[in-house]
């Protein structure tokens, strides 16, 4: 700024305040450069007797980069004012100023400059009206001006794309993609992501599939959602060759994907691979470090992320808030109270990060599953904020633990009413009340459900074998080797039968008849998984499944037993944490 001042005091002084084309280049500097001055550049404007078009667009610009979206409108409104004729680069910055400010009707009123000065055709500003009526969810504003567009280029097509699926509109989102005549890797990655964020894992993997007969080369982001849908699925085997294949094509491999890479072998149940890749990544940013040390707190190795946060201060990189939600995590995980206690002051103490509402969370799981029920609700009473229903679910979730229906009871209303269209909110409430023989009780939680018109979730399970991904519902008989799957569960459950297993019904609603709760008991979705892996595996593989929901204790018991008799090792992942079942015992220690 310094050697600009000086330039523009010889401008000054050879009489060139006039002259738009010198004075432009100054404000251009000031008003643009990481070494200018917008205020100065304010200055200077005032200083111009007629500003040209060139000279408003550039503060325009300014204004925006500097994220002064209102201020950048307005000084739309003063170049309309001052009778200056907008041209084809005053609309983007404007238009984008509107979509951040989230201006809506200024946005219209700017859309309708572009038409009426003469530039509905042109392509920047359509790309940038399709994107400013997508962020204000004005989906059908957003496809007129693209259907209005003479030849629509790749950004408008993934733009339209990517925000149909924003919202929640994946089959439209996929309606434009099938449209659409020649698909770069853009708007694959696009159409690819839509499905993986709306959990559409298998359909994902189709379009991959067809991406790549296709001949479409996989890139690094396409490499990323995949391996999201690998997450999702539990996909192991998919997302090695992922993997394989971005470290054979050469890749580039950012901080993000390798944080991706990280998460898909912690969520596949790959501890090892996730540990290995971890190391080999030369620089590691702090999302890798926190998946790193978050896998381990899910997997039940408590210690081992309390070890792999000292490497990350010895290394010099300095946590953040989600460091200290996984470190909590896996303190809670393992039951580690001391060390929690110790981390949820430490983080204030040493870094000044106040505890937020995960990190109560944390600490309330980690107390209540030790059976501090008295210490977890004190420390609720004391957080500075209203706790949410996490907070409280993880003391509702421990009261279940503990068989303690008084504060469960208090605590299970509260959690109903702040989640009410939540199943598993009502499931666990009514089933404490069963437990403790309460039957009227559990038909007013049941006839409160179906006057909401909340379902409950039905559970499923996943396992890959042989490079595919086969689901499983409980009592489901819709896989084309059924009979001999629910053949293959008889006999697992007479052989764990022979060392002591007898069915355990404590999760499930008991009014109905026994036989019928055992017969839903043994054809849960996790058994008729292990019972397909048993089939299709050889003896000593490592079976790996997936499951959307908690794990029932039976099925925890079950595949404990089931991992003794058959001598496997079978890796559970639920809702809430990994399972690893080896020689009649698990991880979690039964403290899950």
């Amino acid at each position: 700024m310094a050697e600009l001042k000086q330039y523009h005091s010889q401008i000054i002084r050879l009489g060139l305040l006039s002259d738009n084309n010198a004075m432009g280049r100054v404000i251009k500097f000031c008003a643009l450069s990481e070494s200018g001055n917008l205020s100065y550049a304010l200055k200077v404007f005032d200083t111009i007797p007629h500003p040209d078009a060139f000279i408003y667009n550039t503060i325009i610009r300014g204004y925006l980069q500097s994220q002064f979206t209102t201020s950048c409108i307005l000084f739309y409104a003063q170049m309309l004012q001052d009778s200056v004729t907008p041209n084809n680069f005053t609309f983007p910055p404007v238009i984008r100023a509107c979509c951040v400010d989230n201006a809506v009707e200024e946005g219209k009123q700017v859309h309708a400059h572009v038409i009426k000065f003469g530039f509905g055709s042109d392509g920047f500003s359509q790309n940038n009206l399709i994107h400013m009526y997508v962020n204000f969810q004005c989906l059908d504003e957003a496809k007129r001006v693209f259907d209005k567009m003479c030849r629509a280029d790749a950004v408008a097509w993934t733009t339209l794309i990517s925000g149909f699926s924003q919202w929640g509109y994946v089959d439209e989102a996929f309606q434009v993609f099938q449209s659409m005549p020649e698909k770069n890797s853009a708007v694959w990655n696009a159409i690819i992501a839509a499905h993986v964020q709306s959990n559409r894992f298998h359909e994902a993997f189709t379009l991959f599939d067809r991406m790549r007969s296709e001949g479409v080369m996989l890139d690094k982001f396409v490499a990323a959602s995949m391996l999201s849908a690998c997450t999702g699925l539990g996909a192991l085997e998919q997302g090695k060759w992922i993997h394989s294949h971005i470290e054979k094509s050469g890749i580039e491999v950012d901080s993000k994907l390798a944080t991706t890479i990280i998460d898909m072998y912690c969520k596949c149940g790959c501890l090892d691979k996730a540990l290995e890749a971890f190391n080999e990544f030369p620089s590691k940013g702090i999302s890798s470090w926190n998946c790193m040390i978050g896998g381990l707190a899910m997997h039940g190795k408590g210690e081992a992320a309390i070890e792999l946060f000292k490497d990350m201060e010895r290394a010099a990189v300095t946590p953040d808030y989600v460091t200290f939600v996984n470190v909590l995590s896996a303190c809670a995980h393992s039951g580690l109270v001391e060390e929690g206690r110790h981390y949820f002051h430490y983080m204030t103490e040493v870094y000044s990060i106040e505890p937020g509402m995960e990190h109560f969370g944390c600490m309330v799981d980690l107390l209540g599953r030790a059976g501090m029920l008295v210490e977890a609700r004190k420390l609720i009473s004391e957080m500075p904020m209203s706790p949410d229903v996490g907070v409280l679910g993880a003391l509702l979730g421990a009261c279940r633990i503990h068989g303690n229906i008084e504060l469960g009871e208090e605590i299970g209303k509260n959690v109903i009413e702040l989640e009410p269209h939540n199943s598993g909110r009502y499931v666990l409430l009514a089933n404490m009340y069963a437990n403790a023989g309460r039957w009227d009780d559990v038909a007013n939680v049941r006839k409160l459900m179906n006057d909401r018109g909340v379902k409950k979730a039905p559970g499923f399970s996943v396992i890959e074998m042989e490079g595919a991904v086969n689901e499983f519902i409980a009592g489901g008989r819709g896989h084309p080797e059924a009979k001999e799957i629910y053949a293959k569960v008889n006999e697992m459950l007479d052989s764990i039968r022979s060392i002591g297993y007898v069915a355990d019904s404590g999760g499930l609603v008991h009014d109905i008849y026994d036989e019928e709760r055992e017969n839903l008991l043994h054809h849960h979705s996790e058994k008729l998984a292990i019972a397909f892996g048993l089939l299709k595996s050889r003896s000593g593989e490592t079976l790996r499944i997936t499951k959307n929901l908690r794990m029932c204790k039976d099925c925890h018991e079950a595949s404990k037993l089931i991992s003794k008799v058959y001598d496997r090792e079978i890796i559970v992942r639920d809702r809430n944490r990994f399972h690893h079942f080896k020689a009649g015992k698990c991880s979690c220690n039964d403290y899950w």
